[in-house]
């Protein structure tokens, strides 16, 4: 069932259109509506945040009502604000996103924290790095442009969102430190590396329906579900993951709610010479697994 669109005000000040669109957001139950009134707003007078707050007792502009009415009829329907924007914030990065690949999450810098740390530790003059998943590409991005010694692949088995990281990757003209890869997981890499970060899907089956719709209508359904147990495409990323990892090279990747110790366990069977870290996310949840492999193979017998 849709929302009624509501009437925005086409005269008075900016600040009147600004809360009659907070009004309706609220109504339609989307969280946060105060933020997002703002940046939906913002985007429909072409105003950064900032001058936009400095504005708010100016005449609302001709026409500015009915530019923003589609976009408001849209969130309505709770298609994703970052989709509507088409830009969204990652890490000090603002990328292009759309419905090719998943927006990328404040949880998910995290691996990234945590990747540049374990490279900026590395002896390597010329790091190697791979985003597994990398779908838009925000994991693989962030990482060579905080470290520009980083050769970065990034790995994704659909095509269009491999597309979507190509016009991120020029922008930012990271096009050539940031090699797109298409196949599945590990597969296309075309040498090991230091290291291996993975934000792959790992939602359980039964919780999807209970996801919010903005995800479950919107984003890329590959990109989530992860099988009965949400562990299905992470587990054979584990099994593959050895075999494209240098020694003393590293596996970071997240997981989801309850799955810690599920995770732990893959990784002790596929990595048991390696050390793990189990990180928490800003909340205080377990939200990524570390493994560091030692500098040198362990040999299986040897005394």
């Amino acid at each position: 069932m849709k929302t009624a669109l509501p009437n925005l005000p086409k005269v008075g000040a900016i600040s009147g259109l600004r809360q009659a669109l907070r009004r309706a957001l609220a109504e339609a139950g989307v969280p946060e509506p105060a933020p997002e009134a703002n940046l939906l707003l913002g985007h429909a007078l072409g105003l950064p945040q900032t001058a936009l707050l400095a504005r708010l007792n100016d005449p609302v502009p001709l026409q500015a009502a009915d530019r923003l009415a589609p976009l408001l009829a849209r969130r309505l329907g709770r298609e994703p604000l970052a989709y509507i924007l088409g830009r969204w914030g990652f890490y000090g990065l603002e990328l292009a996103v759309d419905r090719r690949a998943l927006i990328p999450r404040p949880e998910t810098e995290l691996l990234v924290e945590q990747g540049l740390e374990f490279l900026a530790r590395l002896q390597s003059p010329a790091p190697l790095a791979a985003d597994i998943g990398t779908g838009g590409g925000a994991v693989a991005l962030a990482l060579a442009r905080h470290c520009p010694r980083a050769k970065v692949y990034a790995v994704d088995s659909s095509a269009e969102a491999l597309a979507l990281a190509a016009v991120n990757c020029r922008q930012h003209s990271l096009a050539a430190q940031v090699i797109l890869l298409e196949g599945d997981l590990t597969a296309p890499l075309p040498e090991p590396v230091h290291l291996l970060l993975a934000n792959l899907p790992y939602v359980k089956d039964a919780d999807w329906d209970a996801l919010e719709p903005e995800v479950r209508c919107y984003e890329p359904e590959t990109a989530l579900r992860g099988g009965p147990d949400g562990l299905a495409v992470l587990r054979r990323f584990m099994a593959m993951a050895s075999d494209k990892l240098l020694p003393g090279g590293a596996v970071m990747l997240e997981f989801g709610a309850g799955q810690r110790d599920a995770v732990l366990a893959l990784a002790r069977y596929h990595f048991p010479a390696a050390a793990h870290t189990v990180w928490p996310d800003l909340a205080g949840r377990p939200r990524a697994l570390g493994m560091f492999l030692p500098p040198q193979p362990v040999m299986v017998g040897a005394t």
